[in-house]
């Protein structure tokens, strides 16, 4: 597993996506420090290593990158377990609130090229 803090070419995850699931690269991002862990083989994988890296669970979102869909608005998937947290409110796979899923989607943006 990797955590990005630093651009990277959609190239890398292409070459990821093929190793591991085909299509999909799993992703965590990390909303208020504005980077993310890929490369594991489970969201709450990334999950675990952004917190040890001192991160805060209440900011962190899973999502599936499709590096062949890049241009398009199906790049992103929210979708993931971790993302349940009734506490938050936040009641499915997904992320239920606009503000996160607008804010998820500029850091992968600034971090993937």
């Amino acid at each position: 597993m990797k955590i990005i803090k630093n651009i990277i070419k959609i190239s890398y995850l292409e070459e990821m996506s093929k190793k591991m699931y085909g299509d999909l690269v799993k992703a965590v991002v990390d909303i208020k420090r504005e980077i993310m862990a890929i490369d594991g083989e489970m969201h709450a994988d990334e999950e675990a290593l952004l917190i040890e890296k001192g991160s805060s669970q209440k900011d962190l979102w899973g999502i599936n990158l499709y590096p062949e869909l890049k241009n398009s608005k199906n790049f992103i998937e929210f979708d993931s377990i971790i993302n349940l947290r009734p506490s938050q409110g936040n009641r499915t796979r997904g992320a239920d609130d606009l503000s996160i899923q607008k804010k998820v989607r500029e850091i992968i943006n600034k971090l993937v090229k």
